[in-house]
């Protein structure tokens, strides 16, 4: 006899939960009994399907990096529309906007998790250098397309953006930064890197 209701995608579902929480109550509030409640199910759903809570989060955690994929696609498609530091300016607050920070503060947060996602991301905090590859490949476009000066070290710049990005954001309570303080980290970082 079946002792509950089928969960349509369930990884999916306890993903997101994990999402809401992190953005509402920080890396403290996540906990497998905190996720199983915010996605509405028993908790030895989490456990069915992941080996113990830290494998469950590094999941999450490679999900949402995953996820940036299109924003990456998107931000490449870009490549000579617009100015490059009004597409920069919108990908760095959208990076940011999201649940980034969070996952950030997370990984600082639990030593065990650090540890399995070294398994399979060797070194940095998973979203903030994919945001860096995200960022130099972009500029890299530009660079072919001749808006960003030939000489310029667009991984480094990308670095550069993630790095003050995270700065301005790194406050998940405090007040979001204005677009004109986004734009001005990006000015800064591309003086001398854009062609006149």
């Amino acid at each position: 006899m079946p002792t509950g209701i089928a969960i349509r995608d369930v990884r999916e579902q306890l993903f997101d939960a994990a999402d809401r929480i992190l953005l509402r109550d920080g890396p403290s509030g996540l906990t497998s009994r905190a996720v199983t409640t915010e996605a509405g199910c028993a908790k030895g759903v989490l456990h069915r399907h992941f080996e113990d809570f830290d494998a469950f989060l590094a999941q999450f955690v490679l999900d949402r990096v995953d996820r940036m994929d299109a924003q990456a696609a998107a931000l490449r498609g870009a490549a000579g529309t617009g100015t490059v530091a009004d597409n920069l300016s919108g990908a760095l607050a959208a990076v940011f906007g999201s649940v980034a920070v969070a996952i950030v503060a997370l990984v600082t947060f639990r030593d065990e998790l650090r540890a399995r996602l070294r398994e399979t991301w060797p070194a940095g905090v998973p979203v903030l250098t994919e945001a860096a590859v995200m960022f130099g490949a972009y500029l890299a476009a530009e660079r072919d397309l001749g808006r960003v000066a030939a000489d310029a070290d667009v991984d480094t710049l990308g670095a550069m953006l993630v790095g003050s990005g995270h700065l301005l954001y790194a406050d998940r309570t405090g007040t979001p930064p204005t677009p004109d303080a986004v734009r001005r980290v990006v000015d800064t970082v591309l003086v001398g890197a854009l062609r006149a």
